[in-house]
């Protein structure tokens, strides 16, 4: 119970202000298309430099925390996810905000964010030790399998077939292949100059999402019928929470993979809420919800988001290894003041480390206010005229692919892929699934070659990668998994042929 009596550094007036303005800051900076959360902490490490280690870390934390939670209002407003993170979000939260839905959507976010936060921090707190010693048990095999078993979530994943998801999928991961391979330095697929660093992550999650928005948008004209004959109904903070209650399943399955995922060092929270998302449509007993505007896909996803905040932390506070590049990038706001985390940063320095920990679950609670205070108006955004509508989503998406690198290069990357989407969606094919294997390509390629390598050296490939109790379980996940999605797949089909059969 040592972090309870750091509790007052939080409080104290500079302290405190710090906190509430990284968190406010944070919400801002995660609403805007292009700045994710790694960005947003590296943008604030110079505000650190004539602060002390303990106020530098609480403002960075708070806008790490806040970021990912903020990400989730232009998910659901714009269905341009802030960060990889929100890419679930939007999947069901936009389709609740053209419903005159947002402010309810808004609030089941951020209250399903506020609850997954604190149980991640308060892991971090209780369970450090133990947690450390599993993240060490991690080796190459096992983030490789991991990111297969991610991969095995695309064919379910936001669309209408099977085949149609793996094949979005396939086209994600050949995407994450070009540029120059990490290992061999040799060209791949690289026929203009913009390609040679590969897809940026953040262009291609804009162009896939908003361009395609845009283009219906301006191909539906001024016709603002639709849009002016939404109401926007009023939603109490009692009836979020009662619908919270409600969907206690969805939330103990974001929390808990949130908070497994998060963990994990090098897999991150990228895939935190698609993998929550589909886990939960596949407990869920209303399969055929998830994708229309169903709370549960929001509550999952976001809950796992925020779950994994915490013990993303851990890897890094007690092993110095970061866990994710947001976590890399706090990491260089320790060493800026002369800490080194590690095993005894909780002996050496416990009144930084515990009053940054305290911080983001005070920050959590915080957050969620802001965002709750805020919620209301903002779903106003949803009503605005179609032009003015496509318009700003236009000026968000060129500013957001610009600003990750200062680079024409990601803007041309983005309209491309955007424009391909808008004709692929058109043939039923969804964003979601292309965006998964474009993440989980670079993790999977990395782990295996790596582990090839180290295997060399050892026993060969098919024992390294095939053999140990972690490895075993992890595949018996990866079939388990695919095995799942073919017989849902198949019972789903049957069920709607009954359907057509009894309406004929």
């Amino acid at each position: 119970m040592e972090f309870l009596s750091y509790f007052g550094g939080v409080f104290e007036p500079t302290a405190f202000l710090l906190l509430l303005g990284g968190t406010i800051g944070g919400l801002i900076l995660g609403a805007t298309p292009g700045l994710s959360p790694t960005m947003a902490v590296a943008l604030l490490i110079p505000f650190t430099f004539h602060l002390s280690p303990t106020q530098g870390l609480i403002l960075l934390g708070a806008a790490y925390t806040s970021t990912v939670a903020g990400g989730a209002v232009s998910a659901i407003l714009l269905k341009i996810p802030g960060a990889p993170a929100n890419i679930a979000t939007a999947l069901d939260g936009n389709a609740m905000a053209k419903n005159g839905e947002g402010a309810r959507a808004l609030h089941l976010s951020f209250l399903s964010s506020g609850i997954g936060g604190v149980i991640g921090v308060l892991l971090l707190i209780f369970l450090t030790p133990v947690l450390a010693q599993w993240a060490l048990a991690f080796s190459y095999s096992h983030l490789f399998w991991m990111a297969i078993l991610g991969v095995t979530v695309i064919g379910s994943l936001d669309s209408k077939s099977f085949v149609k998801g793996l094949l979005s999928g396939c086209i994600g991961l050949w995407l994450s292949m070009i540029g120059f391979d990490d290992n061999l330095g040799a060209q791949r697929f690289i026929f203009t100059d913009a390609l040679a660093g590969g897809i940026h992550i953040i262009p291609a999650l804009i162009g896939l999402f908003a361009i395609p928005q845009v283009m219906e948008m301006f191909a539906k004209g001024r016709n603002n019928a639709a849009i002016e004959a939404i109401e926007v109904p009023k939603q109490s903070l009692m009836d979020s929470m009662k619908e919270l209650t409600r969907n206690v399943r969805a939330l103990s399955i974001g929390t808990i993979f949130g908070s497994i995922i998060g963990i994990i060092p090098g897999v991150g929270g990228q895939i935190a809420g698609l993998v929550a998302y589909d886990q939960a449509r596949k407990f869920s007993p209303d399969k055929d919800k998830f994708g229309t505007g169903h709370p549960e896909g929001i509550i999952a996803a976001e809950s796992a988001n925020n779950a994994m905040v915490g013990p993303s932390l851990v890897p890094l506070l007690t092993l110095s290894i970061p866990g994710s590049p947001t976590a890399a990038v706090l990491l260089g706001g320790l060493i800026i003041h002369g800490i080194f985390p590690g095993s005894d940063l909780f002996d050496n320095h416990p009144q930084v480390a515990w009053t940054f920990i305290n911080s983001m679950l005070i920050g959590q609670i915080l957050m969620v206010i802001f965002g709750i205070y805020t919620a209301t108006w903002a779903a106003r955004i949803a009503r605005a005229p179609m032009p003015i509508m496509a318009a700003a989503v236009m000026v968000l998406a060129l500013f957001g692919s610009y600003s990750v690198q200062q680079s024409m290069g990601d803007v041309y990357i983005m309209l491309s892929l955007g424009i391909g989407m808008f004709f692929l969606e058109k043939f039923g094919f969804s964003a979601a699934p292309l965006v998964l294997g474009l993440i989980l390509g670079p993790i999977a390629e990395s782990n295996f070659t790596t582990g090839s390598l180290i295997s060399q050296a050892q026993d060969g490939p098919w024992v390294y990668f095939l053999t140990g109790t972690l490895n075993i379980f992890l595949i018996a996940l990866v079939f388990a998994s695919v095995a799942y999605s073919f017989w849902s797949n198949m019972m789903h089909g049957k069920a709607v042929k009954k359907m057509q059969e009894a309406a004929s």
